[in-house]
């Protein structure tokens, strides 16, 4: 039996994916939890081998979570189940430690397939996601500006594109707009941008944001 963790706010998700694994006779649900902190806690009272991790998440984002997992708990696969198409984080949760990424429009065989995947050792990738993680490959110098940003300054990268304020940032990622100012004075000196209209352009040319 694969026992497996869910990691999401959102409770109506987790409820569908408890019924997806209660459909199958070889998974079983042994938790969840609707935060970083409440999944570390699950964690460590209750063993689990495969944790399904949201990437947006109220308190910690999911690749900070993930580098917690896989630091506490490295015998655990990771499998991440995101809203986000695979061209915004599919590379950075597979470099962080991820066992395989999903959008969470995937059909629910291919879910179950992939927590069979991961659990056997093995890395799951969408074509999309294997797409986008080859093109990662390449030479140093052939590495995008973008790839040289922390996980919070490529979360405050995407939100601004997204045309998001800085108040809203905050709120999402549980930091003070302060915080992510900084975060925004960060990116520009990075990636040699002058403003929020370079910054947003230089997301939707390298397909960033939807």
């Amino acid at each position: 039996m694969i026992r497996i963790t869910i990691v999401d706010d959102h409770a109506i998700l987790r409820r569908g994916l408890h019924q997806i694994a209660a459909e199958s006779k070889d998974v079983q649900v042994t938790g969840e939890a609707g935060s970083s902190a409440e999944a570390m806690r699950m964690l460590r009272a209750t063993p689990c081998d495969v944790v399904l991790l949201d990437i947006s998440m109220p308190d910690r984002n999911g690749i900070e979570t993930l580098t917690m997992i896989r630091r506490e708990f490295p015998k655990i696969h990771v499998l991440m189940l995101s809203a986000y198409p695979e061209k915004q984080y599919a590379v950075r949760a597979l470099k962080a430690g991820a066992s395989g990424y999903l959008t969470k429009q995937s059909a629910p065989a291919e879910l179950l397939g992939a927590i069979r995947t991961v659990h056997a050792g093995h890395k799951y990738l969408t074509n999309a996601a294997a797409e986008e993680l080859a093109n990662a490959l390449g030479d140093d110098g052939d590495k995008q500006l973008h790839e040289a940003l922390s996980e919070r300054e490529y979360q405050t990268l995407c939100q601004i594109a997204a045309g998001k304020s800085l108040i809203d940032i905050a709120q999402q990622m549980s930091i003070s707009a302060k915080t992510v100012s900084v975060y925004r004075a960060r990116v520009l000196e990075k990636m040699r941008l002058k403003n929020n209209a370079e910054l947003t352009h230089y997301a939707v040319t390298h397909n960033l944001v939807d």
